[in-house]
């Protein structure tokens, strides 16, 4: 993949905040809403989210996740979204933590558990770039 393709996806990623999440646990799929912070060196998001909740018990059962941001629009000329795929366990670096915050400051005083996804394959549809246009990313291509 191009380096300006892999940015076409970083930069619509960047654009948005709010992310799909789909777990699964003995065959019965799971999906909620997170807000995220898109760290680009690790190809990684980051959320919070309480051990309580039903997608963070699937998740440590299962750490195979998939991600979906979607643009919304009845126009499907500009039509845009990825599909990622990847792992989640619980965050362990500092750096993406103070990251996190500084995306969502109000965020701390709730003091909330941080997750990190690792993602392993990004699919970005761009509709401006021609019907139906795909643009894949990789993890192996980082290296």
């Amino acid at each position: 993949m191009r380096t300006v393709d892999f940015q076409r996806i970083c930069d619509f990623i960047g654009q948005h905040h709010l992310l799909t999440l789909s777990t699964v646990q003995e065959n019965l799929p799971y999906g909620c809403s997170a807000f995220y912070d898109f760290h680009i060196q690790t190809v990684s998001f980051v959320i919070a989210s309480d051990i309580k909740t039903r997608h963070i018990h699937n998740v440590l059962d299962n750490p195979n996740v998939a991600v979906t941001i979607a643009l919304e629009t009845d126009d499907v000329r500009t039509l845009r979204g990825v599909q990622c795929h990847g792992t989640m366990a619980e965050l362990e670096s500092s750096v993406l933590t103070s990251e996190y915050f500084k995306t969502f400051p109000y965020a701390k005083i709730m003091r909330p558990r941080l997750w990190c996804i690792t993602v392993d394959t990004i699919k970005f549809t761009d509709n401006r770039l021609g019907f139906g246009k795909k643009l894949i990313w990789k993890r192996e291509l980082l290296v």
